[in-house]
């Protein structure tokens, strides 16, 4: 990589990644950053520091699903911006199907894309709870909401979709892949409604808390409108490029042909298109892969056309740690991996103590710093060291 010259960023760049919903993980990731300093309790008690207001805070995807906390977490982001922070949020694969599943909540028998409330599953049950617990309270809470049958026919695709699904996708998914996707969501569809009853939540309930959702996120009034209206794909910095989950050849391809501003605006107008279209496509690929077979491959001709366009080094979540921040090569790219599991429910069920916290700081003086709670040091990476 020594043909290729490598710029830091102008400003400290603060990487944060897969909050999975737990606001208390994100205080104390911006407080072990050294980007805020905590005034009091509340989770609106905290400031930037000096450094703070010199950096810029990214943070890469997954906000929502298995944590406690999905609104809490939010409303501590916005604090955030409030107080004039520079600030980049970008889109996780969660992030994508919690969007999608709730939008088309109510419209399960749309072939392409009523599949898409279920497909969330059981990871979706903690948010429409924490939903009816703020919101759905009262007597009249659920008054004019349609009974259960009802409400199973809205939320949960019927023995036809199965068939239609598979004539519909064909253009754009294998037939391997078809039929996975149709095990997958049968086997959630079975499973989702003694799901909600173990967990308390009637469908009733459920429908509720989804289409309030929409109210909450979808309509120009709602608390949390700004939301994925803020939410960007990619963003570059100097040598660095910080997406939620890699890089693949047609990403590299569009990035070195025109720049990371169009792409950001083309997975805008596809975010708010027809779901299908999107989590099929060739974009939601930097949300998800793991550079698995299944994955859309990122190979040296991707690699080229990344350096040509200034990338020597991928920064993203996505592939959880258990012991800090990880440094990987893959195709002669760099690859900062940064999910150092954050969120309580992940670090309970994986048998990691404590409160998640961390933050990775990529700072103009040339080098980068991995903190982690689950590791005793700071790692430091300085390339010109190397």
């Amino acid at each position: 990589m020594t043909q290729y010259e490598w710029h830091w960023p102008k400003r400290r760049v603060i990487f944060i990644s897969d909050l999975h919903a737990d606001a208390d993980a994100l205080l104390a990731s911006l407080t072990a950053s050294g980007g805020v300093k905590r005034t009091g309790t509340s989770d609106r008690h905290f400031a930037l520091t000096k450094q703070g207001k010199a950096s810029v805070f990214v943070f890469g995807g997954d906000f929502f699903d298995k944590g406690p906390s999905n609104l809490r977490l939010l409303r501590v982001l916005k604090h955030l911006i409030e107080l004039n922070a520079k600030v980049e949020l970008l889109a996780g694969n969660h992030d994508v199907r919690v969007l999608y599943g709730m939008r088309t909540a109510g419209n399960a028998n749309d072939p392409l894309n009523g599949h898409f409330f279920v497909r969330m599953g059981a990871k979706a049950i903690p948010f429409l709870q924490e939903i009816r617990d703020e919101y759905l309270t009262g007597d009249k809470a659920l008054a004019g909401v349609p009974g259960t049958q009802k409400c199973r026919q809205l939320l949960l695709p019927k023995p036809a979709w199965f068939n239609e699904f598979p004539e519909q996708a064909k253009t754009h998914l294998s037939a391997p892949a078809c039929e996975r996707e149709l095990k997958k969501i049968a086997k959630k569809t079975a499973a989702f409604e003694q799901q909600c009853q173990d967990a308390g939540l009637s469908l009733k309930e459920a429908y509720a808390s989804a289409k309030l959702w929409q109210k909450l996120f979808l309509s120009p009034k709602g608390e949390f409108y700004w939301f994925f209206n803020t939410l960007k794909l990619a963003s570059k910095r100097g040598s660095f490029l910080f997406v939620h989950a890699g890089l693949d050849d047609h990403l590299a391809d569009e990035i070195n042909k025109h720049g990371i501003k169009p792409l950001n605006k083309a997975f805008s107008k596809q975010l708010k298109g027809a779901p299908f279209d999107f989590y099929y496509g060739s974009l939601a690929n930097s949300v998800r892969t793991k550079y698995r077979d299944v994955d859309h491959p990122l190979s040296k001709h991707g690699s080229k056309r990344a350096h040509m366009a200034g990338i020597h080094a991928i920064v993203h979540g996505h592939r959880n740690l258990h012991h800090g921040q990880r440094l990987a090569l893959r195709r002669e790219l760099l690859h900062f991996e940064c999910d150092i599991t954050l969120d309580k429910h992940s670090r309970k069920k994986e048998s990691l103590p404590g409160l998640g916290a961390g933050a990775t700081l990529i700072d103009p003086s040339g080098f980068i710093a991995g903190i982690s709670s689950d590791w005793p040091v700071i790692k430091i990476f300085q390339p010109e060291s190397v």
